[in-house]
Formats: C-alpha cells, sequence, structure tokens
C-alpha cells in the first residue's frame, strides 16, 4: 500500500472511530427522535451481529488479510463495525411505549451504574490494549516501518477474575437505564443473548491461538461472576475445543483484534 494512503488510512479510521463512540453515547443514553416499527429496530440490531463475529473468525480473516496486509487488518475491522453501528443509529426508530421508568434515587442509581459501565469498558480494554481494539498499534508499527511484535496474554487486573469483562461492561451500557422503552428492549433481548454467544467465540477463537495457555487460563477463571458451569463458566481443559486450523493460517499466530463490544 502508498504510504500516503496508508497513513490517510489509519488517520480516517480513528476520526470515524471517535464520531461512532460519540453516537454510541448518545443512542444509548438519550431517545431517539423518529418513530416507526420496531421491525426495523430488530433488524437493524441483527445486521451488526453476524460481519462483526464472521471478521473475527481466523478462517475469515486468513483469506482477508492477504489482501489488505496484516497490519491494516484491525483498521479494516474497525470501520466495517463503526459503519454498522452508524447505520443503527441513523434508522433507528423510537416508540412510546415504555417498559420500565425508575425516578428518585432509583434512577439516579441505575443512571450511575450506566456511567460506571463505562468506566468499566475503558479499563477492561486498556488492559487488553486499546490499540488492538481499533488497529492503531498495529498500523503505527507499520508507520515506523517495524514489524509488530506477537502480542503477549498475561491475565492482569480484572481478567484475574473473569474471562469477559469487556462484554460483562457493555451489557452494562445496554441494560442500566432509567427509563427503558420498547424499542430500547428489542436491542436488548437481541444483543444480550449475542455478547453471550460472542463470548463463547472469544474463547473459541484464544483456544485456537493461544492452545494449552488458554485452556489452563478456562480452567481456573470463569466467563462471568457467578457462573461456575457451562461454556461461560470454568472449562476443563479436555473439554475445551478450538476452531480447525483454516487453510493458510499456523496454529500459535499472533493475536489479532478482540471484539469492542471488543
Amino acid at each position: 500500500m502508498p504510504r500516503a494512503i496508508g497513513i490517510a488510512s489509519g488517520v480516517a479510521t480513528h476520526a470515524i472511530f471517535a464520531v461512532t463512540v460519540y453516537f454510541l453515547f448518545q443512542f444509548l443514553h438519550a431517545p431517539q427522535a423518529a418513530s416507526g416499527p420496531l421491525w426495523i429496530d430488530a433488524a437493524l440490531a441483527l445486521q451488526f451481529c453476524l460481519p462483526h463475529s464472521l471478521l473475527l473468525h481466523p478462517r475469515v480473516r486468513s483469506r482477508i488479510e492477504p489482501f489488505i496486509g496484516a497490519a491494516f487488518y484491525g483498521l479494516f475491522f474497525c470501520v466495517i463495525t463503526c459503519l454498522h453501528l452508524l447505520l443503527i443509529f441513523r434508522f433507528w426508530q423510537s416508540s412510546p411505549q415504555m417498559v420500565w421508568q425508575f425516578e428518585g434515587r432509583g434512577g439516579l442509581l441505575i443512571e450511575a451504574c450506566f456511567y460506571g459501565s463505562w468506566l468499566a469498558l475503558i479499563y477492561s480494554l486498556w488492559l487488553t490494549g486499546l490499540g488492538y481494539q481499533t488497529g492503531l498499534t498495529p498500523w503505527l508499527y507499520w508507520v515506523r516501518g517495524e514489524k509488530a511484535p506477537r502480542r503477549d496474554f498475561q491475565p492482569r487486573g480484572a481478567y484475574r477474575w473473569l474471562r469477559h469483562p469487556v462484554y460483562l461492561s457493555f451489557l452494562g451500557l445496554i441494560w442500566f437505564h432509567p427509563t427503558l422503552t420498547a424499542d430500547k428492549l428489542v436491542l436488548v433481548a437481541i444483543w444480550t443473548p449475542y455478547i453471550f454467544i460472542g463470548s463463547m467465540l472469544k474463547d473459541y477463537r484464544l483456544r485456537f491461538y493461544l492452545k494449552d495457555r488458554y485452556r489452563d487460563y478456562e480452567a481456573r477463571v470463569a466467563g462471568y461472576p457467578g457462573v461456575w458451569f457451562g461454556p461461560l463458566g470454568r472449562v476443563p481443559r479436555e473439554q475445551a475445543r478450538d476452531f480447525s486450523t483454516p487453510s493458510g493460517l499456523q496454529q500459535g499466530e499472533g493475536l489479532g483484534p478482540l471484539p469492542a463490544a471488543n
């Protein structure tokens, strides 16, 4: 890729990312202006899920990466994620139907939990390397003309107690609202199971890349607080399976970008 185009793509990607984060906060925190049928909201919520998971699959990545370069795959993933979110923000339909409404101290408590979930999300992303979530770190190495080092796996902070603090934080973002309308209930109903499915897919990916190191980690640490069984609990090593090795991608290669709602 010509250097000028490569540099411009990194700058543009992170400008889009900043705009998307701003609108994400507004979308989750404030009611929407447009009003329409809830099936549109369901379709918008679902259209985010499939490409987000597919682009993280090792087989899909191994087929796309040769065309755009390893240093730019994180940027590509970030842009696609942002575009799908921006579609949601643009076309989401509101509903006047109230599901719940908390006022007074209860409302203030839920509001505090919403802001606390944002802080927890930033903290969790920082622990895993925020620059890898947006593609910034591999791109910066490319700008400097250096090869990006292989990502290390050293559970620290919240990751010593649960495997998926990022996903747990995002659950807080969609659940903690003093006022919940029917349209936002559609989002909660679709994205809550998707977050749990995404957590299991992440476990599969990390077993594929890290092998026994991640299996040992899964056997010690549950995916979520209070979950002690099933694929999101503590998983015995002999039960932990990963994706089959795709053509063109060797087991044990360096990790790619992790999901934002990695």
